[in-house]
């Protein structure tokens, strides 16, 4: 398993937030995620998108802007009850990984 694997599903926590907070597009995402140190192509982001999509989580709509349409990604009501389950699946898995054996926490260096 590649570290790609692992982290495919905290990039679509992160759409599925990003998505909660505006509306989002393909390019936007690429650039928020290379903040959060995801290296991630157009290739691997669209897929993704779609199958939020086909999940029901996101809808999607065609935009204008000038010369230019693009596909935009809003979060759907089914979107955000799963980004808030998730929201507490993390919280609890967070503090697995960073609390010691007698339940101090941990924090990594």
């Amino acid at each position: 398993m590649s570290d790609k694997d692992l982290y495919s599903g905290l990039i679509r926590l992160h759409i599925l937030h990003h998505a909660a907070e505006e509306a989002v597009f393909g390019l936007g995402l690429i650039e928020e995620l290379r903040h959060h140190g995801y290296e991630i192509s157009a290739g691997t982001l669209y897929p993704m998108l779609h199958g939020l999509e086909k999940k029901g989580y996101l809808v999607s709509r065609e935009e204008r802007t000038r010369q230019r349409g693009r596909r935009v990604y809003t979060i759907t009501p089914e979107g955000r009850e799963a980004l808030a389950a998730a929201k507490i699946k993390v919280k609890e898995l967070f503090g697995e990984l960073f609390e010691d054996a007698c339940g101090n926490p941990h924090i990594p260096r």
